[in-house]
């Protein structure tokens, strides 16, 4: 099956998600697959017989969001500089989110700017990260927070790597599925509570329904100007977690299953959410073995790392709660002695099970 992104910005060219065993892709001109060690040992034969090109290239570079960096990325830049990659070639990412975003990031500034195809290997790239044209990487003061809005110019999504993604991997990815469900489908968010993941059929239902979600939102709203920030539902926490914790400690989903959990206290501190409600979501977390439970030094210094994500603006910020299963609220510049109150509660003094 295939589902469209139609952006409404003359610069940005539209394109299909396809969800379905990997096609033969044809490539005018040069391509270079950017990939890691372990994607490249697993699947690189299966996708280099798909892909046909001119000239065909692999870049590798290693593994994990500790390499999400400055340095990596001048390193793929210099191998396509070497292979002689000009203003018509391609790069194509492949593996998770960490490859997709540093490969659109790349292919956003070489030569100002060239196409990229997303790939996804794991379930969080392809129920989110692949799907957007969000690109970027982190440094010292936050994660994404140097990056550029660059959209692919086609997404493939073949559950068929998913066979060897490992339990926590897949884990991850189902809280991104978790995330869409609780923001914008309630009826999606209890069919999830019935079925189970791990069967193949409801998994590539769950895919289909996440990207259907997430296009519907990126087509209204490319560059997160008004709906497409509500996706950073738990997402504000987590990447204080993943500052704190160090990249690479909690994988990006178990971050914001964390997050999310945060958040739905936050919303019990105004009265949005309900405990059952906050129950349901974390149970469901919880099924999949997702974290729920992080203890933090302490709230002041936590609350003051917010003003260094990127949804902070002239010093206030702003958090994406539930307001029931199914729909969400924007929380602005929320009242400063709220936020560290919910903070508190997971200070780890607070419980020592945190």
């Amino acid at each position: 099956m295939k589902v469209s992104i139609t952006l409404p910005t003359p610069q940005s060219r539209d394109y299909d998600i396809t969800i379905d065993t990997l096609p033969e892709i044809a490539i005018e001109g040069k391509a270079a697959i950017i990939t890691n060690p372990k994607v490249a040992g697993l699947h690189l034969r299966r996708v280099m017989e798909r892909i046909k090109a001119d000239e065909l290239y692999v870049v590798t570079i290693p593994d994990g969001e500790s390499y999400k960096t400055m340095e990596t990325i001048e390193s793929i830049l210099e191998s396509l500089f070497n292979h002689r990659l000009d203003r018509k070639s391609t790069l194509v990412a492949f593996g998770g989110g960490v490859i997709g975003d540093m490969t659109g990031f790349a292919a956003s500034i070489f030569q100002r700017g060239i196409d990229f195809i997303q790939i996804p290997t794991t379930l969080l790239a392809q129920v989110d990260a692949s799907v957007g044209g969000k690109t970027g990487i982190n440094n010292r003061f936050g994660k994404n927070l140097v990056g550029a809005f660059h959209q692919p110019r086609a997404v493939y999504i073949d559950t068929f790597f998913l066979s060897t993604l490992p339990k926590r991997e897949f884990a991850a990815g189902v809280a991104e599925i978790i995330k869409m469900a609780v923001m914008f489908d309630a009826e999606f968010f209890r069919w999830l509570e019935t079925h189970d993941l791990d069967e193949e059929e409801n998994l590539k239902e769950a895919i289909r329904r996440s990207v259907e979600l997430k296009a519907r939102i990126v087509n209204e709203d490319e560059r997160e100007k008004g709906v497409r920030a509500v996706l950073n539902y738990g997402h504000t926490f987590a990447h204080v977690i993943e500052n704190f914790s160090g990249y690479g400690h909690y994988l990006h989903g178990e971050a914001v299953a964390l997050g999310m959990v945060m958040a739905n206290e936050l919303a019990l501190e105004f009265g949005l959410f309900s405990q059952e409600e906050a129950e349901r979501v974390r149970k469901l977390l919880e099924r999949y073995g997702l974290p729920t439970r992080y203890g933090i030094d302490s709230a002041e210094t936590f609350y003051e790392q917010f003003f260094l994500d990127k949804k902070s603006h002239d010093n206030k910020i702003t958090f994406i709660v539930p307001e029931k299963v199914g729909r969400y609220r924007m929380l602005v510049d929320p009242e400063r002695e709220r936020v560290v109150r919910v903070l508190k509660k997971f200070e780890k003094d607070r419980d020592g099970a945190r």
